[in-house]
């Protein structure tokens, strides 16, 4: 844990599901965490949790989507802290559903802007700080989407996954001569509050997708913070570019 004494990870999206998860997985490593999201009140609470559990953490509060709330405000954190160690684009998601027939363009652009926009300019804020890291990194979210083009009325997602599959292969060649390493995971079907409405009204389909994953069980959000503790640490060091699906096998259908 000394290790990472005075380390800086954000972790966008973080107020809540796998987020939360990966910004305490980071505080127990020995960062400081800085947790963003949109949600004020549910990051003040999460920032009380992990200080409870002695992680030193903080809550700025910021739209991912936008350019300016992204760019200044991860500039203050890094000219806080005089460094970022590890940034997590793990803010991102659905969006909604609709066919291409019926899209209309806000609705494209939302989820182009949720999901690839949000980690070029959360990276391109950070680059100047990360170079000041030690063992810096990126760690990016795609999905099975991603290669699939998603399920019905999910192909902007897809795409947009799509599209985060391939910045984080190039901000890897970008950055590789500043020893600043970004891969991404892929993440199948977790266990998380995202899934809490089917969950809920049709427990019969929630409870059977596990029979599509190889291993029997659904993800828990531990399952993807600990796969991307190894990443943000130092037994990565020559791991880049890389996309790490945690899924269970779900990937190759059954």
């Amino acid at each position: 844990m000394s290790n990472n004494k005075g380390k800086v990870a954000i972790v966008t999206g973080a107020t809540g599901g796998i987020g939360f998860e990966v910004a305490k997985r980071l505080g127990k490593d020995g960062y400081t965490v800085v947790l963003n999201g949109i949600e004020d009140e549910a990051g003040a609470e999460k920032v009380k949790e992990l200080t409870a559990e002695g992680i030193t953490a903080e809550y700025v509060g910021f739209d991912v989507t936008k350019e300016d709330e992204v760019t200044s405000n991860i500039t203050k954190i890094g000219e806080k802290y005089g460094r970022i160690d590890v940034l997590v684009n793990n803010a991102g998601g659905l969006g909604g559903r609709s066919r291409f027939e019926e899209m209309t363009t806000d609705f494209y652009r939302f989820v182009m802007a949720l999901n690839l926009d949000s980690v070029f300019f959360a990276s391109r804020a950070a680059i100047p700080f990360l170079k000041k890291g030690a063992h810096p990194s990126i760690i990016n979210y795609t999905s099975n989407a991603g290669w699939t083009a998603g399920g019905p009325g999910a192909g902007i997602y897809g795409t947009s996954k799509a599209g985060v599959h391939a910045i984080t292969r190039a901000l890897a060649k970008d950055l590789a001569e500043y020893g600043i390493r970004v891969n991404a995971v892929s993440p199948g079907t977790i266990d998380t509050p995202f899934h809490a409405q089917i969950k809920a009204t049709k427990p019969e389909v929630f409870a059977s997708w596990a029979n599509n994953i190889m291993l029997g069980r659904l993800g828990q959000p531990k399952d993807v913070a600990g796969v991307i503790s190894f990443l943000a640490s130092e037994d990565a060091s020559f791991v880049t570019a890389e996309t790490i699906q945690i899924g269970g096998g779900q990937a190759l259908g059954i």
